[in-house]
């Protein structure tokens, strides 16, 4: 795909976020040709869908596509995957709404008792590029808000304090970015682990730090920042969090003594 049509096709996907959400957002992604996309394309279509998911604050079922793509299933299937979650737990998303009372952070995910073992490095980047997503949204709002509001005659945002909150947001989340990028990898399970953590700590920094910025108006329900920090706080713990798969890595990395090349220079 040349830029010009990847550019379209971002503007398409955009628009349709933005004026739908759920099940309704599936609908229309099959009808954008999405199992097309993720079988021919999942490099360039994964990273789209997921980071225009979080920019948007809207939601689909895609993650379980991807999932399904990647063990082999037809893409689009209703079967039940349960996905691990924070605290050794497990989560399945609803798909095809039975269960409408059941949610984390907007998300139609119910909790299960147990599970067992799936392929989960594709799914962990797709989350990572959702949370990266939401990260740029709150810094959007955060940077519109330090432009806008004045205090003692001068625009926030020329305050040296607001700066630095700002400016260490959108290192993390370049950082991030540039982790879920890595080119091929030796090891793309501990590249994918990696890039999930960095994108969940990313996203938690701009929470910190755009509610900071943003002050009394960032904890109410009126303002949009409060669906980006829910959001950002399930997604983190979905496929694991930040802290557990910092640890899990740490511990791999002792047990066996060295550490693997994630890419070549």
């Amino acid at each position: 795909m040349d830029q010009q049509s990847l550019e379209m096709l971002e503007t398409s996907l955009r628009k349709t976020m933005l004026s739908t959400s759920g099940p309704d957002l599936d609908a229309a992604l099959t009808e954008l040709g999405w199992a097309e996309m993720l079988t021919d394309m999942p490099d360039t279509a994964v990273p789209l869908v997921f980071r225009l998911l979080g920019e948007t604050g809207s939601h689909a079922s895609a993650l379980v596509d991807v999932v399904l793509h990647a063990t082999g299933n037809t893409i689009g299937d209703t079967v039940e995957l349960p996905l691990p979650y924070a605290g050794n737990s497990w989560v399945v998303w609803d798909r095809v709404g039975t269960a409408p009372n059941t949610t984390l952070g907007g998300l139609p995910l119910r909790r299960e008792e147990e599970g067992y073992p799936i392929r989960v490095a594709e799914a962990r980047l797709a989350v990572g590029w959702w949370l990266v997503g939401s990260a740029r949204a709150m810094l959007r709002l955060a940077c519109t808000h330090a432009r806008d509001r004045v205090q003692f005659g001068k625009p926030i945002a020329q305050f040296q304090a607001v700066r630095h909150r700002l400016a260490e947001t959108l290192v993390a989340i370049e950082g991030a970015e540039a982790t879920l990028t890595l080119p091929g990898s030796e090891n793309p399970d501990l590249t994918a682990l990696l890039a999930k953590a960095a994108a969940g700590k990313a996203a938690l920094t701009a929470a910190r730090n755009c509610q900071q910025v943003l002050g009394g108006i960032g904890f109410t329900e009126e303002h949009e920042l409060h669906v980006h920090v829910k959001r950002a706080l399930v997604l983190d713990g979905l496929l694991g969090s930040a802290r557990e798969l910092t640890r899990k890595a740490g511990a791999g990395l002792r047990a066996r003594g060295s550490a693997p090349r994630l890419v070549s220079l």
